[in-house]
């Protein structure tokens, strides 16, 4: 072979070997396990955590949270996923190893984020969850979940006593929500409450201030067989209940309980303004006796 056509066999061999170093360092390629690995142009100085991505995540009970982890220049380095309280590892890249379906990872590869999604959250989920990069030594990303659990209840007492035929109001108040619930269905003795015929039944919803909606339940002209346990129950959240008694003719034991409770107040009064009467009397009569020729 002349030296001429040696030359060109190694500047070609030159050339493939540039335009594979150049895809190496520049394109995607498939690595181990049949996973994109994605290469970068320049010096590789290895993985990092973008300091921009959250670390304090609040969600309320009942909706999905969702926990960020954006590392740069990853590689093909796996990212685990790790439950701090119990040192339990709940993802492995997309593989999932606990036994709760709630929890699962994805990546998002426009922003280089892993992310841990938590569904239908739980109380007991808060806490800090780390993000871990198998790189040697390991890489540890942290971040706080919060759970927002909000207030239920119905106002006015446990026990509500109605008279037959009056307008009835029930109302659910939901406080310290982050978001407003979907629905509030109501429930009487365990059967939902439908407001087909609005002339018996009305069933509202109302957003009132950034935390707070409030839940009415109206029912026309009760009657005794509308007496029984009444619940109001917002998606995703617990419930709350009071029991209704609608009465006929009679007294409302409430009522009934208020009387007894408020008379020992007027003798209580009556004892009072007698003793305040018999100091005043005697003042007068120790003045009278300072005031005497001795």
């Amino acid at each position: 072979m002349c030296a001429c056509a040696w030359r060109r066999h190694a500047f070609t061999a030159a050339l493939v070997l540039a335009a594979h170093l150049i895809k190496v360092l520049s394109c995607g390629e498939t690595g181990s396990g049949g996973r994109l690995v994605k290469r970068y142009v320049g010096l590789y100085t290895g993985p990092y955590f973008d300091p921009s991505a959250p670390n304090n995540i609040t969600a309320q009970l009942g909706t999905h949270a969702y926990l960020p982890c954006k590392i740069r220049q990853l590689s093909n380095k796996s990212v685990s996923w790790i439950r701090r309280r119990d040192a339990h590892i709940l993802t492995v890249d997309r593989f999932t190893f606990i036994a709760d379906e709630r929890f699962q990872a994805f990546l998002v590869e426009a922003t280089d984020t892993w992310t841990l999604q938590v569904k239908y959250v739980q109380a007991r989920d808060a806490g800090v969850y780390e993000c871990q990069v198998g790189t040697e030594p390991k890489m540890s990303h942290f971040v706080q979940l919060n759970v927002v659990v909000p207030k239920i209840e119905i106002m006015g007492e446990a026990d509500l006593y109605v008279k037959a035929g009056s307008t009835v109001s029930l109302k659910c108040v939901i406080t310290q929500a982050l978001e407003e619930p979907a629905y509030i269905f109501w429930y009487h003795n365990d059967a939902r409450v439908l407001n087909y015929d609005r002339s018996l039944v009305e069933i509202r919803m109302e957003r009132i201030a950034p935390d707070t909606t409030v839940g009415n339940l109206i029912i026309y002209n009760p009657r005794r067989e509308d007496s029984g346990n009444y619940s109001c129950s917002p998606s995703n959240l617990d419930s709350a209940s009071v029991v209704l008694h609608v009465l006929s003719g009679e007294q409302p034991a409430a009522m009934q309980h208020g009387n007894a409770a408020a008379r020992p107040v007027a003798p209580l009064v009556a004892l009072l303004v007698a003793l305040h009467a018999a100091l005043a009397l005697l003042q007068v009569l120790l003045c009278h006796d300072e005031d005497e020729p001795k």
